[in-house]
């Protein structure tokens, strides 16, 4: 009973203040005295550093640069016309350009990167003022790699898909290249094919410059999958394999150019200059002048120069007394003896000798008779796993198994 009347008395308790509502109110006005602000001395004191990036562009001038990058700094254009080192900003496009500027718009620090090749190096262009005069000095860097993720779902081609998801153009080419003896990419492809990928993306100093490998990889086509990750042993050379051991890399590349259109194959043709019927004793692919030629197989360069119609040409002669001709090049990038890999840029596409447009014609020989080169890429034997490596194989492809299930849920997730 005793807590019982407690509660009741707690819950019976009334606010023992007044209503504030009814309190009187009364209004005190009292002057202060204020110290002056001392703005000349705050201005002085409070300087601050602009940070801001951009890229150079085709016709950017040092001063078109320097607007947009927020620099107005008379001594600093001067000294970008001036100075050899620095003139190599504007010398190409696609530099990534930072700049640290005081609030007056003085020039106070320039970084600019660029890639100079393929490899993965870059070039560093710094531009700092030390004691009150503004030096430069050009750098080389090594880019460090990171992985990304990436999965999309074919609408109506590869290339849509890639961009839809957001898939650097050499990443797309990659993914093509890597199943292209499994699936036919012009003809193949089927609505709701999905795609899964793992590739590097290369940065200088923490900025991405352009992606790198594709790392693993897997292709859903026509409700059949396709699998590939990259595996490099000690003292081999790297190549994609299946993650039960299979290697995709065979002993032919399936072409000696990224992902290209055969503009005419091998057979009997109306010739496009002669207009005569007659045979045609390799296969050609339309590609712009300039275009990277690869050699399809390990080997050595037995030609390099010029022949007749066949304008810049190369041959390479390869194991079992089987050779490969590249024809029509506009540059040739080898010499006669040197060995190649397979996959090494030997030259590019071109329109030399008898053409009628740049193209590459491509041959290929066994025992110095021609055959059909796509019927040789498809009937190339797959280079077997070493099994000396079989157990850091596994370990990778556990690695890589993880992360590519981790790509495939960017999709589902997506899509829900």
């Amino acid at each position: 009973m005793l807590l019982l009347g407690t509660g009741v008395t707690a819950f019976g308790i009334a606010p023992l203040a007044p209503d504030a509502a009814k309190l009187p109110v009364s209004q005190v006005i009292e002057a202060l005295a204020v110290e002056p602000l001392a703005v000349d001395s705050l201005a002085v004191t409070a300087s601050f550093t602009l940070f801001r990036s951009d890229t150079v562009r085709r016709d950017d001038t040092a001063q078109s640069l320097m607007q947009r990058l927020g620099v107005n700094d008379a001594t600093a254009l001067d000294f970008l016309r001036a100075d050899p080192t620095a003139r190599q900003l504007f010398s190409g496009i696609n530099k990534t350009v930072s700049v640290e500027a005081s609030d007056r718009g003085e020039l106070l620090r320039l970084t600019a990167r660029w890639l100079p090749d393929e490899s993965r190096q870059f070039n560093r262009l710094v531009i700092e003022r030390q004691a009150l005069e503004l030096r430069s000095r050009l750098e080389t860097g090594e880019m460090t790699a990171s992985s990304r993720l990436a999965s999309g779902t074919i609408r109506s081609s590869l290339f849509a898909a890639t961009d839809d998801a957001n898939l650097p153009d050499g990443v797309a080419v990659q993914l093509a290249e890597i199943f292209a003896s499994e699936i036919d990419f012009r003809r193949d492809l089927r609505q709701g094919d999905r795609f899964s990928v793992v590739y590097e993306t290369l940065e200088a100093d923490g900025e991405p410059m352009r992606a790198g490998r594709v790392l693993s990889a897997e292709f859903i086509n026509n409700g059949r999958e396709h699998e590939a990750f990259w595996f490099d042993g000690e003292g081999t050379n790297g190549a994609y394999y299946g993650f039960d051991g299979q290697s995709s890399r065979k002993s032919y590349l399936s072409s000696p150019l990224e992902f290209s259109r055969v503009s005419s194959g091998y057979g009997m043709r109306f010739h496009p200059v002669s207009g005569e019927r007659k045979a045609h004793l390799g296969v050609d692919y339309a590609a712009p002048t300039g275009t990277p030629v690869r050699a399809v197989g390990d080997g050595v360069v037995t030609f390099a120069g010029w022949q007749l119609g066949y304008g810049n040409v190369i041959e390479i002669q390869h194991k079992d007394r089987e050779s490969t001709l590249y024809a029509h090049l506009s540059r040739i990038d080898v010499s006669r003896g040197q060995r190649v890999d397979q996959g090494v840029r030997i030259g590019a596409v071109g329109s030399t000798g008898v053409s009628t447009g740049p193209h590459l014609h491509f041959e290929f020989k066994v025992n110095n008779q021609h055959q059909d080169p796509l019927a040789i890429a498809r009937q190339a034997e797959n280079i077997p796993l070493n099994p000396a490596l079989r157990a850091r194989f596994d370990e990778m492809a556990q690695l890589q198994r993880q992360q590519l299930d981790a790509a495939a849920t960017l999709q589902q997730a997506s899509a829900e």
